[in-house]
């Protein structure tokens, strides 16, 4: 993931993307009314460091929680992090902002995989619903859409270890670091992780409209 500088990222505007539907808190996959639609299609590649200050804005971002036979990967991060204020946070959250050239949400969210992640696999990517939260100031400038895929035994480590760190682990030790967790991986272990039987009953969308 870039740190910004001359990075342009997929955004929407805010009265657009949540036209005719109140802004929401957590991981919401009914009743949104053309949201997922509308960030796809109503959006444009602005500059990154504009992008991160401007209220009028939602960066779209995919969000993926990768787990293993019940356990989850679990990352934390280091103060080498280009988002000071995520530093010595925890996340269950791979993935990033939208670029020019990623072909869709999902070809972002496979590079973001290759960047992030060191794997000799592409899993599959369920959808699992949108992510918001408007209560603290990198949430007011994004919107996520969560998704869920399964290693299954397949080895993955983190990429990027001067700014990551991860393992898999049982959701116990996952929950344990809750108060220490970035706001997304919260609301995301709220909605989906103490939801049995943990996303199984989740499809993929049938859309793809982010190019």
């Amino acid at each position: 993931m870039s740190d910004g500088g001359g990075e342009l990222v997929w955004a929407v505007p805010r009265e657009v993307l949540f036209a005719g539907v109140a802004p929401w808190l957590g991981v919401k996959r009914d009743g949104l009314d053309g949201v997922l639609e509308r960030a796809g299609r109503d959006g444009s590649y602005v500059p990154r460091p504009a992008a991160e200050i401007d209220r009028s804005l939602k960066q779209i971002i995919p969000y993926l929680v990768l787990r293993d036979r019940g356990r989850v990967f679990l990352m934390k991060r280091t103060r080498a992090g280009g988002d000071a204020r995520l530093h010595d946070r925890y996340t269950i959250g791979v993935g990033g902002h939208l670029n020019p050239g990623d072909g869709g949400i999902i070809g972002g969210l496979a590079r973001e995989w290759r960047e992030e992640l060191d794997a000799d696999f592409m899993p599959e990517f369920e959808y699992a619903g949108l992510l918001n939260d408007d209560t603290v100031d990198v949430g007011r400038h994004h919107l996520g859409i969560v998704y869920l895929a399964e290693a299954a035994g397949r080895p993955v480590e983190v990429r990027e270890t001067d700014k990551l760190s991860g393992s898999f682990e049982e959701i116990e030790a996952v929950r344990a670091v809750y108060d220490r967790m970035e706001t997304w991986s919260q609301l995301v272990v709220d909605a989906i992780l103490d939801d049995p039987p943990f996303g199984q009953q989740m499809r993929s969308p049938e859309r793809d409209d982010f190019g």
